[in-house]
This record gives structure tokens, sequence and C-alpha cells, in this order.
């Protein structure tokens, strides 16, 4: 499990990599996030070399992974391989949890969760900075929101982070400056066009760009904080 595309593409075809030292025949499982156009032109040439590449990007809850449990949006399942000559060697079939069942899907699934991951913690850094900005106990805020329908997990997940002052980087800023960057490729290319995820996407560069790019993703807040002069926990004033 990697970071992005070019992580992979080193794994497997880099010095010494998995397309010259897996055995024919062998499964390479891809679970990292990158453009499904990548995924596919990885799948292909993996393939070539006699291997199978399985493109099941996953969605890490962290207390979910932390007891064992990991999402798979586009996860891909595999049979064994066929003893009968003349047919495929490797047959993919769906998962319960997508529809995906060529390389590139799996990464498409992905790049959906993390449009809404982005979008979500950009609005709900947005929301607890405009709460302080109000003057209100952003605690008491925590517990309305958390119980009323304004509510995400996002916002449940990060928003301790703010109230903290903690941010140690479970998930940094830049992670999302590349996946919102890579879901406007996508759109551009589709000519769709995505403007929710454009502005959350700003608002992650405007973070990295203040300094804040390798710290925890709920720093958004603090950029707001900083740029409207609101007074978050743990930030001087």
């Amino acid at each position: 499990m990697v970071v992005n595309a070019a992580q992979t593409e080193t794994i497997l075809f880099g010095a010494n990599g998995v397309a010259e030292t897996l055995g024919k025949g062998a499964v390479f499982v891809s679970s990292a996030t990158m453009d499904p156009d990548v995924a596919r032109r990885l799948a292909k040439q993996l393939e070539a070399t006699g291997r199978h590449y399985l493109d099941a990007p996953i969605s890490g809850r962290r207390a979910a992974r932390g007891a064992g449990r990991t999402h798979h949006p586009g996860a891909l399942a595999v049979r064994p391989p066929s003893p009968k000559p003349g047919r495929r060697s490797m047959r993919w079939r769906q998962s319960s949890t997508s529809s995906a069942t060529t390389p590139g899907q799996g990464a498409a699934f992905k790049m959906i969760n993390q449009l809404l991951a982005g979008v979500h913690i950009a609005a709900a850094s947005e929301a607890i900075a405009f709460a302080a900005k109000q003057g209100l106990d952003i605690r008491k805020v925590y517990e309305v929101i958390t119980a009323s329908a304004g509510n995400s997990w996002m916002f449940e997940n990060r928003m301790p982070h703010v109230l903290d002052g903690d941010y140690a980087p479970r998930s940094a800023v830049e992670i999302f400056v590349k996946d919102l960057g890579i879901i406007q490729d996508m759109a551009r290319s589709a000519k769709f066009p995505v403007p929710v995820a454009a502005a959350a996407l700003q608002m992650f560069l405007m973070t990295a760009a203040s300094g804040m790019g390798r710290d925890d993703d709920a720093s958004v807040a603090r950029m707001y904080a900083r740029v409207t002069g609101t007074h978050l926990p743990g930030e001087p004033k």
C-alpha cells in the first residue's frame, strides 16, 4: 500500500520491480489512489508480462482499520485460475461493494469517494471556523452538529483535531491537493462540471500554500481562521 501512482509504478517497473520478480500468473494488488487512466495503463503493462493486476484502492477509516476492517470502494475479487485450456487464466467478478469489472473502475470508485471526502472536510472546516467567528463555543457546536442533520463522518472524525488544536497528520492536506487535483483532471477530460470539488481543492491549495501541506487535513480550518482573524484552540492570538 503506497500513496500514489508514481510509487506504484516504481514498485512494478523500477529496478527489481514486481514485473520482473513475481512468478508468472501472480496477482499484484494495487491499493493506491490514482487516476483511472493510469490504473488501466499499469494493468495493461503488467498483464503483458503474464502477471495480473487487481485494481483495489482502499478507503481507510482509521478506527475501522485498527479493528481490522478496511473499506474497499471498487475492490475486486479474484477467482482461482481456470484449469481448462483455452479459457482465460484469471477471471474477474464484481464484489458486493462495486460494479467494477476491469482495471480503472476500482480507481474511479475511489475518486468518487475522495471527491466527497475532500468536500466534506472543507465544508466541516469552514463551518467550525465560521462558528468560532460567531463567538460560539465550538465544543458545544460539535456536540450539537454531530447529533443533527448537518453532521458528516468527516465532521465527526476531523473536527476533534480542531477542538484539541492537534494537527499531527493522520491524513495530510497534500493528500487532498493530489486527489482533488486528479478529480479535476478526470472531470475536465470528461467535460463534466465539478464546481464544489473545485472550490474544495482551492481551500486545500491555500492551506498547503500557507505552510500546512504536511499537517492534518483539518488544517483547512486553521487556514480559514488565519485569513479571517478568528481564534481557534492551540493557535496564537
